[in-house]
């Protein structure tokens, strides 16, 4: 039961110091609410007319290649600081494998015109 009590220590330990963290912020953060203030405010841009508007899908696009290509990152430093030690040509031929799918796949969106900004 030790070990659970050194978890409940860790886990209260933890809510404490957030609660402390709102806390102080709430006492010291300075406080002036106003009608410019309570306004929506989204890149910039101030909001006029309705709520609803169509916007560009090549955001997502963008966001959706960024999100791959950085887990791919995350998978080839692991594997390239191993390489000497012990994992041998298999693991070369299966991060190829993995690579030539991540570069069929810029290759696609390339082609489509996704990757132009305008």
């Amino acid at each position: 039961m030790g070990d659970y009590a050194v978890l409940l220590a860790v886990l209260l330990s933890g809510v404490a110091l957030v609660a402390s963290a709102y806390g102080m912020r709430r006492l010291l953060a300075p406080s002036d609410p106003h009608r410019a203030k309570l306004l929506t405010y989204e890149s910039g841009v101030d909001p006029q007319g309705a709520g609803w508007s169509q916007g560009s899908v090549r955001y997502l696009v963008f966001a959706f290649l960024y999100v791959i290509f950085a887990v791919d990152a995350v998978y080839l430093f692991p594997w390239a600081l191993v390489l000497r030690s012990s994992l041998g040509a298999v693991s070369l031929v299966e991060m190829g494998i993995f690579l030539g799918v991540l570069v069929i796949g810029l290759g696609h969106v390339w082609r489509r015109g996704l990757l132009r900004w305008w």
